[in-house]
């Protein structure tokens, strides 16, 4: 049970009487009065347990678009309900009105339309719907809560896709549709042409060019199916936000964008996210397939407040594949202490793969280096100033293990790193 404002108002109205007769038992009377009121609009309101309720939620949506649900309340019961209707939405779930008055004759239904423009990735989850139906007076409600429980799933949103038409034309270029031809250690003879100036010679074909009596280069193009393994790490340092943003969700883009570019190539792309344990795994996917599948797992995973462990990442590797790949590692690198478990292993992983470290930095971190206005500016740049050298430290640390280092902002690191793919490809190193 409940009461509304009018009750309120109604009981506050009765200091008139006992101010006009100046007695005790006029007030008394009054509560009385009142109380008959509430209690028998109580008896004519609609009884909330007559109601069925349906759903309509789609199955997801990306982060940052707006949808509508809809609701379906239907009256069972044999008296009009006149109830105020909460469709309890999870606050992350972005939830426009959620309370609405609705009046429904006895045997009709109405549909109820809550729009959603969720703010956090992951499964938003509705767990019931409370009513309060109140009498014709409007004094007092029966409130019950029914059960309609709705799950819609927000995917990541993927503006990193703006970049991949540019970096797909690049590739373009070095698979030969165009007229670039490129050189280097590990890729596929194209074909034969002509030799003309600039060429390298090393590219000459002597045979055929002793068979046409002109020079005659070979071009290449670079090698197809390599295997990419992406491993994000989940645990406690991708939780800190950067910009707004999770440093998973930084890392999240970073994964779908090198996968988009990566599969449109022609490598087959392996997924990882793992702290402790295996949070989420896609392998054998391609094309379409592959983004949708990425989407849908990384979707439900939020960080764990724990440390990585990175003993178990070389193992996690050879698991996915045994040949030659390119692992990239997206983590961060802001502390050597943080850093010592990553430096330990990746002597393993650089000794047969190629190794990219993805970290996503603080663009505040720089702009705090170049405030010093005032003393504690002055203090806040130094912080800023250690922390810069601390990831350079690691970053040096890295390279001479072997390994290379992608940093950058978070609108910044996803092109980042296909850029380097794009250049490791260019180089023959896949």
């Amino acid at each position: 049970m409940s009461i509304s404002g009018r009750f309120v108002l109604l009981v506050a109205f009765g200091v008139v009487p006992t101010v006009l007769f100046d007695s005790a038992v006029a007030l008394v009377c009054w509560l009385l009065l009142v109380a008959l009121l509430a209690a028998a609009d109580l008896l004519m309101a609609a009884s909330a347990r007559a109601l069925t309720i349906s759903r309509t939620v789609p199955a997801r949506l990306r982060l940052g678009e707006t949808v509508s649900t809809e609701l379906v309340i239907t009256n069972t019961g044999r008296r009009r309900l006149r109830a105020l209707v909460r469709d309890a939405w999870q606050p992350s779930a972005g939830a426009g009105a959620t309370r609405s008055a609705v009046s429904i004759p006895a045997g009709e239904r109405r549909a109820l339309t809550t729009v959603l423009t969720p703010f956090r990735r992951g499964e938003r989850q509705a767990a019931g719907v409370t009513v309060r139906s109140f009498g014709p007076l409007h004094l007092a409600a029966r409130q019950t809560t029914i059960s309609a429980p709705a799950v819609l799933r927000v995917l990541p949103p993927f503006n990193s896709r703006k970049h991949l038409p540019s970096r797909l034309a690049r590739l373009r270029e070095l698979d030969g549709r165009t007229s670039v031809m490129i050189r280097g250690q590990g890729t596929e003879f194209d074909s034969l042409r002509e030799y003309v100036r600039g060429d390298d010679v090393r590219s000459i074909d002597w045979r055929a060019t002793a068979r046409r009596n002109d020079l005659v280069v070979r071009t290449w193009r670079p090698e197809r199916d390599r295997r990419v393994v992406i491993v994000i790490d989940s645990g406690r340092t991708s939780a800190a936000r950067i910009d707004n943003e999770p440093r998973i969700d930084t890392a999240f883009e970073s994964a779908l964008l090198l996968a988009a570019l990566a599969s449109r190539a022609g490598d087959r792309v392996d997924v990882i996210i793992f702290d402790r344990r295996v949070r989420g795994r896609v392998q054998g996917a391609t094309g379409a397939d592959l983004l949708s599948r990425l989407v849908d797992t990384m979707a439900p995973v939020d960080p764990e407040l724990l440390e990585m462990d990175w003993d178990s990442v070389p193992a996690l590797v050879r698991s996915v594949t045994s040949q030659r790949s390119l692992v990239v590692l997206a983590t961060s690198i802001d502390a050597p202490g943080a850093s010592h478990g990553l430096l330990a292993v990746l002597p393993q992983l650089t000794r047969k793969h190629t190794v990219v470290v993805s970290s996503v930095t603080d663009p505040s971190v720089l702009a705090a280096t170049l405030d010093r206005g005032d003393r504690s500016s002055v203090y806040r740049a130094a912080a800023a100033e250690r922390a810069q050298l601390d990831v350079a430290r690691v970053s040096a640390a890295i390279r001479q293990l072997g390994g290379d280092v992608v940093t950058g902002a978070p609108a910044d690191l996803p092109p980042a790193l296909a850029d380097t793919y794009i250049a490791l490809k260019a180089a023959g190193r896949l």
